[in-house]
């Protein structure tokens, strides 16, 4: 038994009661120093840095010296810790210890969905945002809470950033250690950080209702910290703390790798380089993630087993969440592997008892004791300038420590003591040694090998005669006594023996088979296989993987991004858009993402050959209205006008519907902001580049567009009492718009002007529509207001780009062609609201005889993957020849994005967005074979099939192994399939919220 007997037995009365300097004391003063050597340990003093045999001196709280040739000072109470391990105490830099609660998610948006609320309700001269609480100071409101701190400790804890999880702003975080005091002994760094999200939290205020919204909020709220160091006009307390606090670590947490990728973008517009509290799908970007040369903070949540065991069940289940089910643990070795800097935390877990279990499953995914023990203590320590008082056992530094049975990575750890501040806060009866290992056990004159594996608590022994001959020995054990009973092989006579345990080494009397006394005696001589590869001082088993880790992260997702290559289609009908028309058995050659060559008879050595016979080729499909690829909110509706929002900040690389629509042969979609208010967002046009990032998706060097709208959506028609927000009436809408213009102009002309005028971000969006340096693209369907906006525009010297829906649009055709508007349109929807009882089919034909430049969108993802069919429509009911109806989905939509020299025809020079159909483009029986974009095959029809085969076996590999788990008792979770958001323009609500 390892000697802590002395410690046990005098700790209480040896605890020093440390009281404030600054308080009187009531009573006889105690002032006991608690001067304590720990003695024979192994000490391991900061990752990488091990010491046997050593010592470790600590005073008044504080590490006076560590090594191993440490003297024990006289007056010192010993600790012998042979055969223990001593490590620095963990840090966590995630958590709301000591914090007040907060309102919840659910009671926050019951508050919101009472009424409207554009400012905040906190009085004082504070932002006018309730989500921006940058004034908050943690550590004036940090109260040491036992109940929460005690669970913490026993996993290891010592000290925390604690701060308040509430909002986009959340002010100052506290650095405060765990031990048992007031927070005037236990608050370390009052201000050790300053704490950011991308949720708003249990704020009542309206805005933000959408991640776009919740990014332009945070990049306003930089600009304007950066106008209040220099202005004179308000008070802002807000904006003061807000400046404060940007001297200190960044702390963002975010919610997937899409959302770390916009907190890097956001920092490098703002010079800022955060710590990012992450989710634990890093694993599933890596590359990228690391060059934002950012610091993660981990969590250890890993997703329980789903219960899969009803095949129609499984079904909801989706191959990414099986394929995290099963990656998940090996985030974070995967993430030291790319060689990005980390720390742990325990936040997201159920209760704090998972987390040290949930720490060894990670190490048998991969992570090692040195890459969790400074993940756990030096790194985070270092992450928030606390390093020269913890994260390490040096002198001077806190006497924060916990002391374990086993190291680290041994799968029967645990901790023994926790030592917070110089105080053992948690202190384990030990009733078993460390004996899980190899042990030399002489009886008399006999020597046997003896194997002692298992869990320390319950462990098995066995003498090894050979490879395959193993004799089990019975055993008890109680208060370092122990008895042993074998029978010998060969023999029917059983050998009895008792002694006493000190550490790792046994003796005593006892019986051979004959009943003659004898001595005996073992002693440890090493691990169970000391020449197996070796993971924290026991075996690491090696983990079977079934995923396969594909761009994107899901079904239909390759290994490889594709890229392009110069490829050659043969012998096809080929629709050029261009003054050749149609072409028959022709030949185009793409090469370095553009068309090369259009003609008969083509040849390149380097191109891959494809037979085009009996196919068609077309322009790829244009979009001009799309809400796919959109996370967290189509619609920032809550203010009359949103145009400081942009949809690409919001992009979801990962949307199936891109590849879905790839398949319907689109190549490129405009991205719009909803019709929830007068003013929009800001719209992206995206190239559908199938397992790329968010950013790579963004058309470079596209033009700027802005969604606006009209009608019911607008006026909150349709919202019920929900409504209540300005503008309430189409009159309203117009003055909405003249007031923002008239301000736009005033606001920009200042600017030219060299004026120090306040950066708005709102203001900086029209006034790029009176320099023409953006387009709007406006929801519609009355004539009259199509009138109104076209005349408002008039005034104000510049022209509306597109009106969109426009199923009214016959009505005045003549007037949007020489306004100069396009007209994109539905094909044939009509009468499924009061204002648009009076669209009709023949409208797209009518609008393109008065000269409109006209176009057909599908405002839904379902439709668009069917466009080439929502075309031919065009010649069914307008009798437009088929090129020209085919331009409504290619070239015309192309040139009202001022596009149309880049795309949307076949001509030497343009990119290579280009889709073989199977057969007429404009049949319902047509399917993409072959869609490109910028030369790059992102759909083969052919390939597809093979995919669906592959995946499905991937996903029943998965279901079984997770049957298996549940089979052999891991935690299971019912059905939580998520389903497939499809946007559409008058949603108006932030899913993620």
């Amino acid at each position: 038994m390892k000697k802590i007997g002395l410690l046990l037995s005098v700790l209480l009365l040896l605890l020093k009661l440390q009281a404030q300097e600054t308080f009187p004391y009531n009573g006889v003063y105690d002032h006991r120093e608690g001067w304590y050597a720990f003695t024979g340990a192994t000490i391991v003093s900061k990752a990488g840095t091990v010491m046997k045999d050593a010592t470790m001196i600590i005073r008044d709280g504080r590490i006076v010296s560590v090594g191993s040739s440490v003297k024990v000072p006289a007056g010192a109470v010993v600790v012998d810790l042979s055969g223990y391990y001593i490590y620095p105490s963990f840090i966590d830099l995630y958590s709301n210890y000591g914090m007040p609660e907060s309102p919840s998610g659910a009671a926050a948006a019951g508050r919101r969905q009472r009424g409207e609320q554009p400012l905040t309700s906190k009085q004082g001269a504070y932002a006018w945002n309730e989500a921006i609480r940058s004034e908050f100071q943690a550590h004036e409101v940090f109260r040491h809470d036992e109940k929460t701190a005690k669970p913490l400790r026993e996993q290891g804890f010592g000290a925390l950033l604690s701060q308040q999880l509430d909002g986009i702003s959340r002010g100052s975080a506290a650095f405060v250690s765990l031990g048992a005091e007031a927070p005037h002994t236990s608050i370390l760094i009052p201000r050790a950080a300053h704490g950011l999200s991308l949720r708003k939290g249990s704020s009542t205020q309206d805005y933000p209702s959408s991640l776009m919204g919740v990014i332009a909020l945070l990049r306003q709220t930089y600009y304007d910290g950066q106008w209040y160091r220099n202005q004179q006009e308000e008070v802002n307390f807000s904006l003061e703390a807000w400046n404060e606090l940007q001297a200190l670590p960044q702390l963002f947490a975010v919610d997937s790798w899409q959302d770390a990728l916009r907190a890097g973008a956001l920092g490098r517009e703002f010079g800022v380089r955060y710590i990012l509290k992450g989710t634990g799908d890093e694993y599933q970007r890596l590359e990228p993630l690391k060059a934002l040369n950012m610091p993660f903070v981990l969590p250890l949540k890993f997703p329980a087993a789903y219960e899969v065991r009803d095949p129609y069940d499984a079904l909801s289940i989706s191959l990414e969440q099986l394929r995290h089910w099963e990656l998940a643990p090996a985030n974070a070795a995967k993430v030291a592997a790319a060689g990005i800097e980390f720390a742990l935390t325990a936040n997201g877990l159920d209760k704090p008892a998972d987390f040290l279990p949930a720490l060894r499953k990670a190490m048998e995914h991969g992570l090692t004791e040195e890459q969790a023990l400074r993940a756990l203590t030096e790194t985070p320590a270092r992450l928030i300038g606390a390093f020269d008082r913890l994260g390490s056992l040096e002198a001077g530094k806190v006497a924060n420590f916990i002391v374990t049975n086993a190291s680290l990575g041994a799968k029967e750890m645990s901790i023994v003591q926790n030592w917070v501040q110089g105080k053992a806060l948690v202190v384990k009866p030990v009733e078993y040694p460390d004996w899980i290992g190899r042990f030399e056990l002489t009886v008399a004159d006999a020597s046997y090998a003896m194997l002692v594996s298992g869990e320390p608590a319950k462990p098995e022994m066995q003498l090894v005669i050979s490879d395959s001959v193993k004799v089990k020995v019975a055993y008890t054990y109680a208060n370092n006594l122990i008895s042993l009973s074998y029978t010998p092989q060969g023999s029917k006579e059983m050998v009895r023996l008792s002694g006493s345990v000190q550490g790792q080494k046994w003796s005593g009397r006892g019986q051979d088979g004959q009943g003659n006394w004898v001595s005996w005696s073992a002693a440890y001589v090493g691990e169970p296989d000391s020449t197996a590869a070796k993971q924290g001082g026991r075996q690491a088993a090696a983990v079977s993987v079934v995923s396969r880790m594909t761009y994107p992260f899901g079904a239909y997702g390759r290994e490889k991004v594709p890229e392009a290559a110069a490829v050659l289609i043969k012998n096809a009908t080929v629709w050029t858009n261009e003054e050749g028309g149609i072409l028959e058995n022709a030949d185009v050659l793409i090469r370095g993402g553009k068309i090369a060559a259009v003609g008969r008879n083509l040849s390149a050595a380097d191109a891959v050959v494809v037979d085009g016979t009996g196919k068609h080729l077309t322009p790829g499909i244009i979009d001009e209205h799309s809400h796919i690829a959109i996370m967290r909110g189509v619609n920032e509706g809550t203010q009359s006008s949103s145009a400081e929002v942009r949809i690409g900040d919001a992009l979801d690389a990962t949307d199936i519907d891109i590849y879905r629509q790839l398949a319907g042969g689109v190549t490129a979609v405009q991205a719009l902001h909803g019709s929830a208010n007068p003013i929009g967002g800001q719209s992206a046009i995206i190239k559908l580049r199938w397992g790329v990032l968010p950013h790579e998706l963004l058309w470079s060097g596209a033009p700027g567009f802005i969604k606006f709208a009209l009608g019911e959506n607008v006026k909150q028609g349709n919202w019920g009492d929900a409504g209540t927000r300005y503008p309430q009436t189409r009159m309203g809408v117009e003055q909405v718009y003249e007031d923002y213009f008239t301000r736009a102009r005033e606001y920009g002309t200042a600017r030219q002007q060299g004026v120090p005028v306040r950066r708005d971000l709102e203001l900086d969006a029209l006034w790029e529509i009176l320099q023409a340096k953006r387009f709007i693209t406006c929801h519609s369907y009355v004539q009259s207001e199509i009138n109104m906006l076209m005349k408002l525009a008039e005034r104000h010297n510049f022209r509306v780009n597109t009106f969109t829906h426009i199923l009214e649009g016959y009505k005045v055709a003549d007037i949007m062609a020489k306004h100069g508007v396009g007209g994109s349109s539905f094909s044939d929807w009509w009468a499924y609201k009061y204002e648009v009882y009076e669209a009709i089919p023949y409208n797209g034909a009518m609008m393109h005889e008065q000269g409109v430049m006209t176009a057909f969108n599908s405002d839904d993802a379902e439709m668009a993957r069917r466009l080439n069919q929502e075309a031919a429509k065009a010649v069914l009911f307008g009798n437009v020849s088929e090129e020209d109806a085919l331009k409504f989905i290619t070239l015309n939509p192309a040139k009202l994005l001022h596009l149309d020299d880049k795309v949307g025809s076949i001509r030497v020079g343009k990119d290579a967005d280009i889709v073989l159909w199977t057969t007429h483009p404009l049949s319902v029986y047509a399917k993409a074979a072959q869609t490109y974009v910028d030369g790059v095959k992102y759909f083969d029809l052919a390939e597809d099939e093979q995919m669906r085969v592959a995946l499905q076996t991937e996903r029943n590999q998965l279901i079984q192994k997770m049957l298996q788990a549940a089979d052999r008792g891991d935690k299971t979770q019912p059905m939580q399939g998520r389903r497939d958001r499809h946007y559409h323009c008058e949603d108006h609500e932030d899913e993620g919220n």
